[in-house]
């Protein structure tokens, strides 16, 4: 930083205007730094902080700019699934954790730490599950149940923590699909039930654990290599977007359903924008609606499990392992870091170890 010439001690009037700089430029760094305290406390508390962070975009717009690149998002979509945070290992050796790794079918021997970040940022990743006939009977070690992970970016985040979490139990096999940027809004970039029809009878899973949403909340398109929007933005158009993005949504429950599968469906968190947050609440309700209408989907309500105590966004969320309060956002504001992602993968690990003792798993 370049330095400045001291002004003169007998000048008066050159004294005076630098003084009151500093002044001020002090009383600016005070102020940043409670800015920054009341907003930490807030966002524990589950206030919302009423900031815009993030900077929407018109969908259809940067879409018909260009229909072969991935679709444009009001929720910031990342084009990377790297979840910042600490590492926090699972140690069911220790009585603190007894009640929580009893709800995760895990044994009083096992620690779970979280696996190793993919360091190629792959936008699609697989884990295949050992090929095997289906599940016949209760899973036992040598007769798991396939457990198949499938969605946007989401998946991605808490997948691999999720694998490291069922792989504890000893009784099931996973496989992880994920497509960053995709979602049920814009078929014509990457179509899911299409995908799922085709790689469901080759997986034949006994669980699948899905979920979509951070790239949803926009127009929604058809099917088809030409970029056409049927429905527009959800706030402009929320019955009808509502009752198609519900029609969507339900369809691929049903896919999934087929053959006497459990679905377990992870919806969505909110976000720290106020108008992303309304697109993405009318995009939730309607995932919700499809699922009240089928009983064997199971939705896991993310949105209530990272919001504070007012419902509303939530930066901060106490973890299960350690019954601390943890930063669970990244910094775009919606999706979840390292810590959010493990906890999110805690709560999914319990609904699956629920399935699996209703197929008779001794857990």
């Amino acid at each position: 930083m370049a330095s400045r010439t001291p002004p003169s001690r007998s000048s008066a009037t050159g004294g005076q205007p630098n003084y009151w700089a500093r002044r001020a430029g002090a009383l600016a760094v005070v102020l940043v730094v409670a800015y920054a305290l009341v907003r930490a406390v807030g966002s524990f508390l589950g206030g919302d902080d009423g900031v815009a962070t993030a900077n929407p975009v018109d969908s259809i717009e940067a879409a018909e700019a260009s229909s072969d690149a991935a679709p444009a998002t009001t929720t910031g979509e990342r084009t990377d699934t790297a979840a910042e945070g600490e590492q926090t290992d699972l140690d069911c050796s220790d009585g603190a954790n007894e009640v929580l790794c009893e709800e995760l079918g895990l044994s009083n021997a096992v620690t779970v730490t979280e696996p190793e970040p993919d360091p190629d940022g792959e936008q699609e990743s697989e884990t295949p599950a050992e090929e095997q006939p289906r599940t016949t009977g209760p899973p036992t070690s040598g007769n798991p149940a396939k457990v198949y992970i499938v969605g946007d970016s989401d998946a991605g985040t808490f997948g691999p923590y999720l694998q490291t979490l069922l792989e504890g139990t000893l009784v099931t096999t996973t496989e992880l699909n994920y497509k960053v940027s995709s979602g049920l809004a814009r078929p014509d970039f990457f179509n899911w039930p299409l995908e799922l029809e085709q790689k469901l009878p080759e997986v034949d899973p006994d669980i699948v654990v899905v979920t979509f949403g951070g790239n949803d909340s926009q127009g929604l398109s058809l099917p088809q290599d030409d970029l056409e929007f049927i429905i527009g933005d959800p706030l402009a158009n929320e019955a009808e977007w509502t009752e198609e993005y519900q029609r969507r949504a339900g369809e691929v429950m049903d896919l999934l359903l087929e053959n006497d599968r459990h679905v377990i469906w992870v919806g969505i968190p909110n976000d720290d924008n106020p108008e992303v947050t309304a697109k993405l609440a009318i995009q939730d309700r309607a995932a919700k609606a499809a699922a009240a209408e089928r009983p064997d989907v199971v939705f896991v309500d993310t949105w209530t499990r990272f919001s504070g105590r007012d419902g509303n966004w939530a930066e901060f969320v106490i973890d299960p392992r350690d019954n601390t309060g943890k930063d669970v956002r990244a910094d775009d504001g919606f999706h979840l870091n390292q810590n959010g992602a493990e906890i999110l993968a805690i709560d999914i690990a319990i609904e699956v170890q629920k399935e699996l003792r209703a197929m008779g798993a001794a857990l």
